[in-house]
């Protein structure tokens, strides 16, 4: 499913280059789930934004789904991320002037999908997310837990093969964090789906397949 090979990642702060990633290789198959540990500043966001593509490496491969996202045009990124890569962040980026259920259609529109078709699957997820009451509810209207399930969803819309989230219940309680986890895993259960999770929370850990730990750029420890 991801394939990342001597990844590494620089960025340069006046005539400085501070390397945040060093030689990173990492595997994750169809139907796994991985977690990332580690300290602030280890490059953990770094390499989760990698293996989206919503950042480039300085060096190194990167395959998702067997192409190779830096000989992919900006077109094919794209639409390989709306298609196939579902992304969940520690903060939810709602469109604030769209309601719950637009801001989950959205992904599935600009991949140019009838919105008749999507519209059911929309409202069924956000339902089985304990969101059914607050589909025409703008963000602001939202609780926070409320706001991240609608992120969830806007995720899982295009039944995504790849799900990505850095730091998915950090703005969380506890108990709303347990039922994301819940949802997210066994969406990629179902689906066969691999997740990758950047998580503090060892909770989470403990539920992967894969424990890496990033310090200082490198991977330095895997646990099973």
């Amino acid at each position: 499913m991801v394939k990342a090979t001597g990844v590494a990642k620089s960025f340069h702060l006046g005539k400085h280059e501070i390397p945040v990633l060093r030689e990173v290789d990492l595997q994750v198959q169809a139907g796994e789930f991985v977690a990332i540990v580690g300290p602030s500043g280890a490059g953990k966001s770094t390499l989760l934004h990698i293996l989206g593509s919503l950042e480039r490496p300085t060096k190194g491969s990167i395959e998702v789904l067997g192409r190779d996202l830096l000989h992919l045009t900006e077109f094919e990124r794209n639409q390989l991320r709306c298609r196939d890569i579902g992304f969940v962040f520690q903060f939810h980026h709602l469109l604030p002037g769209f309601t719950s259920l637009e801001n989950v259609l959205i992904p599935a529109l600009i991949l140019g999908r009838n919105r008749s078709e999507v519209l059911p699957k929309a409202q069924n997820l956000l339902s089985s997310l304990g969101l059914g009451e607050r589909l025409q509810n703008k963000p602001a209207e939202l609780s926070g837990g409320e706001q991240q399930r609608v992120a969830v969803a806007r995720a899982l819309i295009n039944r995504p093969s790849l799900i990505l989230a850095d730091e998915p219940s950090g703005n969380l309680d506890r108990k709303t964090g347990k039922m994301l986890e819940k949802d997210l895993i066994s969406f990629a259960r179902e689906r066969e789906a691999a997740i990758v999770v950047v998580t503090h929370n060892e909770e989470w850990a403990s539920n992967a397949d894969r424990v890496l730990s990033l310090v200082d750029g490198r991977i330095e420890t895997v646990q099973r």
